[in-house]
């Protein structure tokens, strides 16, 4: 095996990819990357009955949009394919008949019928059935059977499996990189299915087998995999082959309650849990969240780089990650700390990047272009920090481009005194008399002239602000009123005296 990081995320095109997955990916790209090595994307597509057109493509699109795209797979070879198990299907029968002539897997005939009687009698006793060591002599298979009769039902094409051939009373044992020593007892384990008549391999030896094919170093993938690893470590055994690395990594939890985050958790909570859009479900993209955020908090689900930083770009995960601080327990999502992650990552946003955003609100609300980039880039430099997603800009910023048409009753109620025409009037007669009307002249003129009349700041801001925005939200407001100009501020004061005095 090569000394190289080489990692592969597989996962099989039965339907959206879940946001668990991506983080399973995302894992893996980032050791492949952290060590100089390579991430690679094999399609496990054996079980055709439950392929699901398009989900192969969807797959590729969302590690795209994530920031974590493949180095080998389908469409970018690099000497290890045919990427799609579909396309490797002949190669796993030889190894299948490598184990059978080794010793260490068997013909079973046993039909499905006479399995499900033994099923049910079982349960009958309050047991369950398991195919394996303890009952395996008894059943149908070439472990009893002689080699003539064995041949004989393999001419008449009779149905068969090729089941592996556990070991009796012995550990199975070995070291994974997040959960430390893991044993298993032999006696306990069934002796899985390798191999159907119908020339398809099982998940087990098509995943062994090309893991050791493409030479992958590391194989890092979900928790749920764990009981499979005794199998696994048993077919590297048994074919003579070094195994890679192991990693199981923890469940991503429900935002509360016992299980794993599903589908209808994100359909009941209204947050979306697959990174692309799928049939009737909203993804993160079309949710408005910023892939690098997505990345973030995925990254933080059940990895604790240590320290206090919470806000990472790719390449910092990259330089930081250690599988060895991968944690056991299951790590809890939650919905509310995702948001605050795009947040965190809009925040640190160049405003020419949201620029876009910005305009397609304008266009959803008829509003005229008539402004320069350069202008409206302003307006996003003031209102950023106060979005949650992109599309939040232009209902932070429409009263800069519209005057308002209703003020905020409870506002008014609270700073729209009696004394409030007054002054407002007085300052409409100061105010256009100045030379220069930029923000920070505007801020101190006013700071002076309202000393010099007695007025407090109080009893102009709160006003002026209404008058301009049309609720107690925004900016600073000498910037709104210097982007608006002299004129429109004017025309807005005057309106407010209009409608509320």
């Amino acid at each position: 095996m090569t000394n190289k990081v080489r990692v592969r995320f597989a996962p099989s095109p039965t339907g959206p990819l879940h946001i668990g997955g991506v983080r399973t990916a995302l894992f893996n790209y980032l050791l492949a990357k952290k060590h100089g090595g390579a991430f690679i994307l094999r399609i496990e597509d054996t079980d055709q009955k439950r392929f699901v057109p398009g989900a192969e493509q969807y797959i590729i699109d969302a590690l795209n949009w994530c920031g974590i795209p493949f180095d080998e797979g389908p469409g970018k070879e690099g000497g290890y394919g045919p990427y799609r198990q579909s396309e490797r299907k002949d190669r796993y029968k030889k190894y299948a008949l490598e184990l059978i002539k080794s010793n260490q897997a068997y013909y079973a005939f046993d039909t499905e019928e006479s399995l499900n009687s033994l099923r049910v009698e079982a349960e009958a006793n309050g047991d369950v059935f398991v195919y394996g060591p303890k009952n395996r002599a008894s059943l149908r298979n070439s472990l009893n059977l002689s080699a003539e009769q064995t041949e004989a039902l393999l001419l008449q094409d009779e149905p068969y499996v090729i089941r592996f051939k556990t070991k009796a009373g012995r550990q199975v044992s070995g070291n994974d990189l997040v959960r430390g020593v893991v044993q298993f007892e032999s006696d306990l384990l069934d002796d899985k299915v390798l191999f159907k008549s119908d020339g398809m391999p099982t998940y087990h030896l098509a995943n062994v087998v090309d893991d050791h094919e493409m030479e992958i170093s590391h194989v890092i993938r979900g928790e749920e995999w764990l009981p499979s690893l005794a199998l696994h470590w048993q077919l590297y055994e048994a074919f003579g082959w070094n195994p890679p690395e192991f990693a199981h990594l923890p469940l991503i939890l429900k935002p509360s309650g016992p299980g794993k985050l599903s589908k209808r958790d994100g359909e009941v909570g209204g947050f979306p849990v697959f990174p692309l859009s799928w049939e009737k479900s909203t993804g993160y993209r079309e949710a408005g969240y910023m892939p690098e955020a997505v990345i973030n908090f995925l990254a933080l689900l059940g990895w604790n780089p240590g320290g206090e930083q919470e806000v990472f770009a790719l390449e910092e995960l990259i330089e930081k990650f250690d599988l060895e601080r991968v944690q056991k327990s299951g790590a809890r999502f939650d919905p509310e700390k995702t948001k605050w992650f795009n947040q965190q990552h809009l925040h640190k946003s160049s405003p020419e990047s949201l620029l876009p955003s910005l305009k397609k609100g304008m266009e959803q609300a008829g509003i005229e272009h008539k402004w320069s980039d350069e202008s409206l880039i302003q307006v996003v430099r003031m209102v950023q920090e106060r979005a949650v997603f992109a599309q939040d800009l232009f209902g932070l910023s429409s009263y800069f481009f519209e005057a308002p048409q209703a003020y905020d009753p409870k506002a008014v109620e609270k700073q729209w005194k009696p004394t409030t025409p007054d002054v407002l009037n007085r300052l409409m007669v100061f105010w256009p008399q100045e030379e220069r009307f930029d923000a920070g002249v505007a801020e101190q003129v006013i700071k002076a002239w309202a000393a010099q009349e007695g007025v407090s700041l109080g009893a102009i801001m709160a006003p002026l602000r209404l008058s301009l925005v049309g609720a107690l939200q925004g900016p600073h407001l000498f910037d709104i009123a210097a982007w608006i100009g002299r004129e429109e501020t004017m025309r807005r004061i005057q309106r407010a005296l209009d409608q509320l005095s």
